[in-house]
């Protein structure tokens, strides 16, 4: 009878472990779609929205420092960084930090990126109250298991470059 119970919470586990792949996979495609609606209402590409949000969360960044967190050639980020310029996305700055007087670094612009949080303002209010149903323990587990994600999925990516 053990054995049987075995098999059964082995299946179950199974089942349970595909239920969340499937639903990563659903997750990625829905915030995808979100995103290519963002870029095409503020007239960016993907991979622009991309490293705004890289530079807004962690800048300033240095574009070589940029281009490495978006797993981009750097001469693909000039033109990037050209175009988020252009936009009023970003300003490029003399890195005060750096002992080289060419060394730049780039910032975003609070206003403008400002516009960008309220575009996704529905969205992070309906997570505000997804969360909201949840407990503080449970909202530890699922941060915990994101975090986790986050880092298989940076593995896995470093893996194939």
């Amino acid at each position: 009878m053990e054995a049987l119970d075995d098999r059964a919470a082995r299946r179950r586990r199974r089942r349970l472990t595909n239920q969340i792949k499937v639903s990563l996979r659903d997750l990625r495609n829905q915030l995808s779609l979100l995103n290519h609606r963002v870029v095409a209402r503020l007239r960016l590409k993907d991979v622009d929205l991309d490293c705004l949000e890289l530079v807004a969360r962690d800048g300033p960044l240095g574009p070589t420092e940029l281009a490495r967190r978006a797993g981009l050639h750097p001469a693909t980020m000039t033109g990037i960084l050209d175009r988020l310029q252009r936009g009023g996305w970003i300003v490029r700055e003399r890195d005060p930090e750096s002992t080289d007087r060419r060394a730049v670094a780039v910032r975003a612009v609070h206003d403008r990126v400002g516009e960008l949080y309220r575009i996704y303002s529905g969205m992070s209010t309906a997570m505000d109250e997804l969360c909201a149903r949840y407990t503080d323990s449970e909202l530890e587990v699922i941060a915990d298991f994101l975090a986790r994600t986050t880092r298989v999925s940076e593995d896995a990516t470093t893996e194939l470059s």
